[in-house]
């Protein structure tokens, strides 16, 4: 999932959430809550504007979410990819985080490469599947964002 839509400002972690992010927030939430078991775990990224959509998806979900470092904006999605390997075991995962990151993990999983991910609106959630967390090996099952069913 990418997180709601923010302010503009500076420095770049410190980004708010603004009023319609917070509404795309609990209306990702929303969803998400009707959408996902309860054997799931909750990563969002360390800046402000992920760890602000985090908090109606962790209610929604009755869960803490976990701050994972590695998921901002520029990071590796090949680093991602490993470590979902070793993480895919443990149940269901909601992960928050931020383009091109999003969009680039999700093209890595599905189609193999990083540069074929879909661009994301905001607080825009990728739904996946996959015997197997490797580069090309998951399926996209659905693809919502605010407005289109969420």
């Amino acid at each position: 999932m990418r997180h709601g839509e923010a302010a503009v400002g500076y420095p770049d972690p410190e980004r708010q959430l603004t009023a319609r992010g917070h509404a795309e927030a609990e209306q990702a939430a929303e969803w998400l809550g009707r959408q996902v078991g309860r054997d799931v775990r909750l990563y969002v990224s360390p800046y402000v504007r992920a760890r602000q959509t985090a908090l109606p998806v962790a209610r929604a979900l009755g869960i803490e979410p976990e701050v994972l470092p590695m998921i901002t904006p520029e990071d590796s999605p090949y680093a991602v990819c490993d470590w979902l390997m070793d993480k895919a075991q443990d149940g269901a995962i909601v992960m928050i985080s931020h383009m091109p990151l999003v969009g680039a993990l999700t093209g890595l999983l599905v189609e193999g490469r990083p540069e074929h991910g879909p661009g994301f609106p905001t607080a825009a959630v990728a739904e996946l599947e996959s015997d197997v967390w490797a580069a090309g090996c998951a399926s996209l099952l659905r693809f919502v964002a605010p407005g289109n069913s969420v």
